[in-house]
């Protein structure tokens, strides 16, 4: 049932991993970025991007999971950090890794990768929104795509993890695309199928927009 799961040894220590890199992106930042647009999230700016990474392991640490994944959910964090530099936010990322840490090593499986899903995408958004095109190739995405493939194999066209499988998708550009963030056009032009993709992910929390008319 699990196949697709990394070890959660493993999937801990690419949380970790994220959280270092998104602490010393945010250090290096200059304060004006915080208010930047992100493309991906288009009613938050780069500082509610990063208040939500934040806050989500707040709220695993502190038991806050009622509405999880909701806007309500999401928007409570945003609101915990408003006003935060981006340092300060960089600062309470780092310190909530000191409890976070142990406490993912205990969340159960699959929730433990689907944390770093969660996770992996917002750091790729966050990176999108400052041009910034690192870190595309490490652990946290491949634990996002095997969370990926034991959530929606089955939604999903026959054949779309086998493309990564096979070498043909990179697995940044699959992860973009399973996380609702490519269009069904631009899933085509990899060689996925846009349209089947996007109807499997419809009514979940990864669905890509809807086309504007």
């Amino acid at each position: 049932m699990h196949d697709h799961l990394l070890p959660s040894d493993d999937v801990a220590a690419a949380y970790v991993d994220l959280r270092l890199r998104v602490v010393e992106l945010l250090g290096a930042l200059p304060e004006q970025t915080g208010d930047l647009p992100v493309p991906a999230c288009p009613d938050w700016t780069v500082r509610q991007l990063v208040s939500h990474l934040i806050g989500v392991p707040e709220d695993i640490i502190t038991g806050n999971m009622e509405g999880v994944t909701t806007q309500a959910w999401t928007g409570a964090q945003v609101s915990r950090h408003a006003g935060q530099t981006l340092q300060e936010l960089a600062d309470s990322y780092a310190a909530t890794g000191q409890v976070f840490d142990d406490v993912h090593l205990m969340v159960p499986v699959p929730a433990n990768s689907q944390v770093v899903m969660d996770a992996v995408t917002h750091e790729h958004d966050l990176r999108e929104a400052i041009g910034d095109s690192g870190a595309r190739d490490t652990t946290a995405v491949l634990v996002a795509l095997g969370w990926l493939r034991f959530a929606f194999s089955t939604r999903l066209p026959a054949g779309t993890f086998e493309l990564l499988d096979a070498g043909d998708v990179e697995a940044y550009e699959l992860l973009r695309s399973l996380t609702g963030r490519r269009s069904s056009a631009a899933m085509d032009a990899l060689g996925l199928d846009g349209a089947g993709i996007s109807a499997g992910l419809r009514g979940t929390p990864l669905a890509p927009p809807e086309p504007a008319d």
